[in-house]
C-alpha cells in the first residue's frame, strides 16, 4: 500500500511536468519550424495565412492553458474539514479517496476533504470536484482541439519538408514504425524521428482529452460524479440534465466556452449540502 501511494505521488508531480513540457516543446515546433515552412510567401514579410494560423493556434493554445491554470486556481477542497479522517486497513474505496457524506470525500493524495468529489486528475495535481469541474472540462476540449491541430500541421510540414506522401491511409500507421528503423540505420534525422514521436504524442493526448470530455459532459448532464458511478450508484438524475449543466457551466455558459473566464457562482459549503439533503 505505501509503495502504491509512492507511486502515485510520483506520477501526481510528473503529469504537471509532463504538460508544461509538452506545451513548451509544441511551442516551439509552430513557431520555430510548421508555421514558418508552411506558409511561407516569398517577398511578403508575414502573409494573411501565417497570421491566420498563428492566432487560431494562440487561441486554443491560452484557452487550455487558462483553463487549466483555472482548474488548480479554483480546488474543490473543504474549508471547514481540517481533520483527517482515519481509513480502516479493510475499507472498501479506492486506495487514492475514501468516501464520508453529503457528497464529500477525503482524498488520500491531496490530504484534503473535497466536495463533490469526480476523480483525482494527475495532470493538475488536484481534485475535481464542484468547484473547477467547468473549467477541467474546458481544459479537456481545448486541449484536445490544440493537439489535432498540432497534428494537422506536423503532417502538413512533413509533407512540404520532407515530401513524405499521406495520400494512403496506411503511411500514418506505419510512420513510427519505419521511422524508428530508420532513424537507428542512420537514414533519418534525430529531428525528423521527434517530429514523428510528436504526431504520436499529440493523437494519443488528443483522442483521451476528447474521450475524457464527452464522458465528463455525460456524467454532469446526469447529475452524476465518476466516484458515484464506482460505488454503482447510478441513480436517477437529479434535476433535469439542463439544470445540471447550468449547475456546472452557469448562465453565461457562451462566454465561457470561448474564454478561460468564471461564468457561474459556485455554492458555499452550507447551500451544497442543504441542496444534497433536498435531492435525497
Amino acid at each position: 500500500m505505501l509503495i502504491k501511494m509512492l507511486k502515485l505521488r510520483l506520477l501526481n508531480a510528473i503529469a504537471p511536468a509532463y504538460f508544461y513540457t509538452a506545451t513548451a516543446v509544441t511551442l516551439a515546433l509552430h513557431f520555430l519550424l510548421f508555421i514558418p515552412t508552411i506558409f511561407q510567401n516569398p517577398g511578403v514579410t508575414i502573409s494573411s495565412m501565417t497570421l491566420l494560423h498563428t492566432a487560431i493556434f494562440l487561441y486554443l493554445m491560452l484557452n487550455a492553458l487558462g483553463n487549466y491554470t483555472m482548474t488548480i486556481w479554483y480546488p474543490s477542497e473543504s474549508a471547514n474539514d481540517n481533520i483527517i479522517p482515519v481509513c480502516s486497513p479493510d475499507c472498501p474505496d479506492k486506495v487514492d479517496a475514501h468516501y464520508l457524506f453529503n457528497g464529500r470525500h477525503f482524498c488520500k493524495l491531496c490530504r484534503k476533504v473535497i466536495l463533490k468529489r469526480d476523480h483525482h486528475c494527475f495532470f493538475t495535481g488536484n481534485c475535481i470536484g464542484n468547484k473547477n469541474m467547468r473549467y477541467f472540462i474546458m481544459f479537456s476540449i481545448y486541449t484536445s482541439c490544440t493537439c489535432l491541430y498540432s497534428l494537422v500541421l506536423g503532417v502538413a510540414y512533413l509533407t512540404v519538408e520532407y515530401s513524405i506522401s499521406f495520400e494512403n491511409p496506411l503511411t500514418f500507421l506505419t510512420l513510427l514504425p519505419l521511422s524508428t528503423g530508420y532513424f537507428f540505420l542512420g537514414v533519418i534525422s534525430g529531428l525528423q524521428f521527434f517530429l514523428v514521436l510528436m504526431l504520436y504524442v499529440w493523437l494519443g493526448v488528443g483522442l483521451v482529452s476528447a474521450g475524457f470530455c464527452c464522458q465528463q459532459v455525460l456524467l454532469v448532464a446526469r447529475g452524476q460524479t465518476w466516484c458515484q458511478l464506482q460505488k454503482g450508484q447510478l441513480v436517477e438524475s437529479r434535476g433535469s440534465w439542463r439544470e445540471n449543466l447550468s449547475d456546472v457551466f452557469g448562465s453565461r455558459w457562451a462566454l465561457g466556452f470561448f474564454l478561460p473566464v468564471r461564468t457561474v457562482e459556485v455554492k458555499s459549503e452550507y447551500e451544497h449540502q442543504v441542496s444534497e439533503h433536498k435531492h435525497d
